[in-house]
């Protein structure tokens, strides 16, 4: 059995196309330091780079998925008070600006500005014994704006302010029914689902799934350009994955894509 690792920043580890990135501070709930969310900037920059690496997981470790940001690294310096919040979103922008897909395996409750990191990933597979808390105006915070973006996108109006301004502690129960959740499993089947929603994303071709993953994206904050949707199209009905898809549907086997 290997020792468990030292705990410290986000741990990278690829396999076979798929790449897991855990978070790394069990004993404090995989709170997010300053130095935890320049890693995962690295991270991604890195993963968007790897065109071998068709899917991101994104857990934690130990009992807890991640507790947020650090609150002692408000402040300690002139402009902490604004420099961690600010590194906080383009941190979680930048995992929803990874064209890969992303899955977040919740392995454990999920509070604070995690809540965001979750919602950045195309999917959310949570455990029976989780809850989610959004604690912001208990302390007197006014949250980042891309943040409030992504809950009213992804739960609507009136989720959003549920989850922000009451700040109630949300069961794993409601959180699928919200829509917060897709997949809701008992704890001993969490990487049994995950698997199969990493299956059902291998079985797709990569040029399609990136390309609808970015539209989609772009529909739901209403900034698409109908111009750029039409060539995403038109670009996989010039690929050789669309002759392969064909092809493979008339022969009753599965496709091979190739990503082009």
């Amino acid at each position: 059995m290997n020792p468990s690792p030292t705990p410290g920043p986000p741990l990278l580890q690829l396999h076979d196309g798929r790449a897991t990135l855990t978070l790394n501070r069990p004993a404090h709930h995989n709170r997010l330091h300053l130095e935890d969310l320049l890693a995962l900037q690295r991270h991604f920059a890195a993963l968007a780079a790897d065109p071998a690496v068709k899917l991101l997981v994104l857990t934690g470790s130990g009992r807890t998925f991640c507790s947020g940001f650090h609150i002692g690294e408000f402040d300690g310096a002139a402009n902490a008070a604004s420099a961690g919040p600010a590194l906080f979103e383009q941190t979680v922008d930048a995992l929803e600006a990874l064209a890969l897909p992303t899955v977040c395996r919740l392995n454990g409750s999920v509070h604070g500005g995690a809540t965001d990191l979750a919602l950045a990933c195309d999917f959310r597979v949570g455990v029976s014994t989780m809850d989610l808390r959004m604690p912001a105006a208990r302390l007197g915070l006014h949250y980042y704006p891309n943040g409030l973006r992504r809950y009213v996108s992804r739960l609507g109006l009136a989720t959003a302010k549920r989850l922000f301004l009451l700040a109630e502690s949300v069961p794993a129960a409601e959180l699928l029914a919200l829509g917060y959740l897709d997949r809701l499993v008992a704890p001993d089947q969490l990487d049994a689902e995950v698997q199969a929603i990493a299956d059902a994303l291998a079985a797709g071709a990569p040029l399609a799934l990136r390309g609808m993953k970015a539209s989609l994206n772009e529909i739901a904050r209403g900034e698409f350009h109908l111009a750029a949707l039409r060539q995403r199209e038109a670009l996989c009905a010039a690929s050789a994955d669309l002759q392969e898809g064909k092809a493979a549907f008339a022969e009753k086997r599965p496709p091979r894509f190739a990503g082009c």
